[in-house]
């Protein structure tokens, strides 16, 4: 989806720590780092590390498909090993869509995240590590880890491409430090009509169908008031969209109007 305007400003997201590190262990292609960088970016993340990357560094593929992301590539660090790359943090996360033969503790990403924020907030460092795109973390990856990190998805086809996965975290981490209703309605300079407007529009127009024989018969008149008020109820309709339905009845009533002939 588009929609970067850079004269905005980021939503709020307090941070003691600057955020998980996401760190790609021997990522394969150049591109899939480049996408990865638009994912973290999205979500306000931009500490990025890369583990022996297999094209080398910098990967000018990388770049072409950071589309605009290229402030995260420029700090990215390298390391040759995981190890190198985690040493100082003080959380690690693994994703995996594997069973593991290792016991550890396993979260979903909405859960991570929320822990996520509870560390950041005590100043330790976070860190998620993410494995090639072919075949995802080497259990000696995964070891090094505290936490898993498992999708619940369709058990029949549960892979995600590297920059899906950080996404996904990445906007639960976001969504955790952002106050943003579930809905929101978008009003323009017009304001929500007031009930007394709108009982006052559904009178004239229950007359007006009475009038015209659509509420009819007289036992089925009350619930077809109420099927069609809920209607109007749901529009969330403002003063000015309830004049022009004023407007509408009316002209129903009266019928066409006559147009004068053009001289």
């Amino acid at each position: 989806m588009a929609g970067t305007d850079s004269t905005q400003p980021a939503l709020a997201q307090a941070s003691n720590t600057g955020g998980p590190a996401i760190i790609l262990v021997k990522p394969q292609l150049g591109e899939n780092i480049g996408m990865v960088t638009r994912a973290m970016l999205n979500n306000g993340l931009t500490e990025l590390r890369l583990v022996k990357p297999r094209d080398g560094w910098p990967n000018p593929a990388a770049e072409a498909s950071a589309a605009g992301a290229i402030e995260v590539l420029e700090k990215a660090k390298v390391f040759e090993t995981t190890e190198e790359a985690i040493a100082d943090l003080h959380k690690v996360y693994a994703t995996t869509a594997r069973t593991r033969d290792m016991t550890k503790p396993v979260a979903v990403p909405h859960y991570a995240a929320k822990e996520m924020r509870a560390f950041d907030r005590s100043g330790q460092k976070v860190g998620v590590l993410f494995g090639p795109e072919k075949a995802g973390l080497h259990n000696d990856d995964v070891v090094l880890a505290d936490t898993v990190i498992s999708v619940p998805l369709n058990p029949k086809f549960s892979s995600l491409n590297l920059a899906q996965a950080v996404l996904l975290i990445a906007y639960e981490w976001f969504q955790q430090g952002v106050d943003v209703p579930d809905e929101e309605l978008l009003l323009g300079s017009s304001p929500l009509a007031t009930k007394d407007e709108l009982l006052n529009f559904y009178k004239r127009l229950e007359a007006a169908l009475d009038e015209s024989g659509f509420l009819w018969p007289p036992e089925k008149r009350p619930n077809m008031v109420r099927n069609l008020r809920n209607i109007f109820q749901r529009a969330h309709l403002t003063d000015q969209e309830v004049n022009t339905l004023h407007g509408v009845v009316k002209t129903l009533q009266l019928g066409p109007r006559v147009q004068k002939p053009k001289e």
